[in-house]
């Protein structure tokens, strides 16, 4: 069976595009997935057949029908990976942004697990089906140092690392506003947004514990950004971007937690350029360390900046005179 999402653009909005609308209410699917489904006749604007240029001007209804793809296990595709270390226990893998790491409804090809099958061809089974050797994740649109496992002991004793908060990771994150602070930390709850059912909010009812650790790198103060590394004390969907934009800080380009629309507050058209051309939330996750499971020495990796992101750093740290950021 597939999805059917009823989706409602309300009265007190500003006139949007049709597509924008539904990136931004259904960030599981890509721009190329929701422009099929438009094309293909799934997406209804109060009751007909949309088209992907149609303006929502307030108080629309839209339906949604995202048919559910009939595979039943993962199958292996020859996609590159960057292999940052490997024995028979686990993979260590540099994940590039715009990747989804397991397959799920909409993306059932072109994943992490779709790509590991073919190299690995030994994950470990735990995850299930759909998820073999995937003990932790990554947003698709988040890059970064990940570890999958070949073995069902690894995976539980990875599993066990991430549970008790003993795995290091730090990211690196560029966000809107100017942190008055050298270092801070973000403790609150996080849970499905109440009305938002595809967002994470601090605002709802049941939140998981979670806590984020931030200190300031750069500041870049006539543009109103500031450059932070994170330290994850726990692992809950979305936890930065849920922590820093309702701290009134979302991360640049986020497309869900608003940072894609705080852009028009960029005044400098070279800086706007490379922010647009980022095209996605300005996260990287940086550094990710942990016990080997078999030997317990502990393992650290870290990931360059990829290009997109760095573009726009290297922008602002020579426009500011700074050093360049490693």
């Amino acid at each position: 069976m597939g999805q059917l999402f009823t989706l409602c653009f309300g009265r007190e909005r500003s006139p949007e595009r049709l597509d924008r609308f539904l990136v931004e209410q259904l960030p599981e699917l890509s721009r190329s997935q929701l422009k099929k489904l438009i094309d293909d006749g799934r997406v209804l604007l109060d009751g007909a057949a949309a088209k992907p240029g149609s303006k929502l001007k307030g108080g629309e209804t839209l339906t949604v029908d995202v048919p559910d793809p009939s595979p039943a296990e993962a199958v292996s595709e020859d996609i590159p990976l960057v292999i940052l270390y490997e024995d028979r226990h686990l993979i260590v893998i540099d994940k590039p942004p715009g990747m989804v790491v397991h397959p799920a409804p909409g993306h059932y090809q072109g994943t992490l697990v779709n790509a590991l099958l073919h190299h690995c061809q030994d994950l470990s089974g735990i995850g299930g089906e759909l998820r073999p050797g995937i003990v932790h994740r990554l947003d698709k649109d988040t890059s970064g140092v990940m570890v999958a496992t070949k073995t069902d002991s690894a995976h539980q004793s990875l599993a066990a690392q991430f549970k008790a908060h003993s795995i290091t990771r730090r990211y690196i994150a560029l966000i809107h506003g100017v942190l008055t602070g050298d270092r801070g930390s973000i403790d609150r709850p996080i849970g499905r947004h109440p009305t938002h059912r595809k967002k994470m909010s601090t605002t709802c009812r049941t939140g998981r514990h979670a806590v984020t650790h931030w200190r300031v790198l750069r500041r870049f103060d006539d543009d109103r950004l500031t450059l932070v590394e994170l330290a994850l004390e726990t692992g809950r969907t979305h936890q930065i971007r849920v922590h820093f934009s309702e701290q009134q800080h979302p991360l640049l380009g986020d497309p869900v937690y608003g940072g894609s629309g705080r852009l028009k507050t960029i005044n400098d058209p070279q800086l706007l350029k490379r922010a647009k051309a980022l095209g996605r939330q300005a996260l990287h996750a940086r550094l990710l360390g942990f016990q080997h499971p078999e030997t317990g020495k502990y393992l650290e990796f870290s990931s360059p900046l990829p290009e997109d992101l760095r573009s726009v750093i290297d922008y602002l740290t020579e426009k500011y005179g700074q050093p360049p950021f490693v």
